[in-house]
């Protein structure tokens, strides 16, 4: 299959990996539908951020996941479908567990059975490398064990299993898509790399972070983006869940050094503040991915550093400094 032209809808649309990715099939021709949560400010998220003349091919669908009745009419007329839609937040999922199921859970449910009404020709859902919690061996393969370390980790186990199941129950078309902690542009403060720029940024004294410990894998949004459009496009992958990641892991600790040094503060106080901290057996400390599955079924590699996606992202963050807060704790 060639995505290339298709009727594509995005759920999610409006979030950080699907702005990026909206971007990309108007790009390729695509005719997209971008579902969007519904608000009574008309306010489109990170689709605000995407240049206006993309958006006028875009077709903007508000409405929200957990009603099957959004979810069916927006799917309708479309051949592919991309499901990115969810709550990701770690430390609210602590605070709200029931909204992640309702969202991930059966907000997944509702996207898996309109696609199977509607009949569409590819499903490529999004799942957390989350799921794997902390790493027993690394790197990290698709074989690896899921374990829920965390509310939000415990509902895209059960999001990835109902499309699992729709897969095989009623050979819907379902591709499972593994990222692992994509950053770039748009990506907002909850998350750790936009945390460290846009406090550093203020030139405050001290940086408050959390552990700095835990290892993560970075994907930079572009690469996790062409990883998805390979992914539909390739019917090898269909069943399948595909880690995407770089391979490549730096501590917590280490990617502050990094990003210090691209903004010429290399000697700022770290303050590791208590209530940042995930609690002991929920705090996953190692995720690296072999990318090696989602690379033979796709031929997708990473083409980004970390150095130049932390670039970029810099100057996304200094270019739009209203849309942090970097004094208060994001969760």
């Amino acid at each position: 299959m060639n995505v290339d032209g298709s009727r594509v809808l995005v759920t999610g649309g409006g979030g950080f990996i699907g702005s990026h990715l909206v971007e990309e099939l108007v790009a390729r021709g695509c005719s997209v539908r971008a579902f969007v949560h519904y608000n009574s400010r008309s306010d489109w998220g990170n689709l605000e951020h995407v240049p206006r003349k993309v958006l006028q091919s875009v077709e903007i669908v508000p409405g929200d996941i957990v009603d099957p009745f959004s979810v069916r009419s927006a799917v309708d007329g479309c051949e592919v479908v991309f499901h990115l839609a969810a709550l990701i937040g770690i430390p609210y999922s602590y605070v709200a567990p029931h909204s992640y199921v309702q969202t991930n859970v059966v907000g997944t449910t509702n996207v898996m059975e309109a696609c199977r009404q509607c009949g569409v020709s590819r499903v490529v859902h999004t799942s957390t490398s989350e799921t794997y919690g902390t790493a027993r061996y690394v790197p990290i393969d698709e074989g690896h064990p899921l374990q829920g370390q965390s509310p939000y980790s415990a509902s895209k186990i059960a999001a990835d299993k109902m499309a699992e199941s729709y897969h095989r129950a009623f050979a819907l078309p379902v591709i499972t898509v593994r990222p692992f902690n994509t950053f770039g542009p748009r990506q907002s403060a909850r998350a750790v790399i936009p945390t460290i720029i846009s406090q550093l940024l203020t030139e405050a004294p001290t940086l408050s972070l959390g552990s700095l410990t835990p290892v993560r894998d970075f994907t930079y949004v572009k690469d996790t983006v062409a990883a998805f459009v390979s992914v539909a496009n390739s019917d090898a992958a269909i069943g399948e869940v595909l880690n995407v990641g770089n391979g490549k892991g730096i501590t917590i600790g280490q990617l502050v050094e990094l990003i210090s040094g691209l903004l010429g503060r290399p000697e700022v106080d770290i303050v590791c503040e208590s209530y940042r901290v995930r609690p002991d057996l929920s705090e996953v400390m190692q995720l690296i991915a072999s990318n090696e599955h989602v690379k033979r079924l796709t031929g997708w590699e990473p083409k980004w550093n970390l150095t130049d996606g932390l670039a970029e992202t810099i100057a996304f963050i200094r270019d739009h400094p209203q849309l942090f807060k970097p004094s208060r704790y994001t969760v």
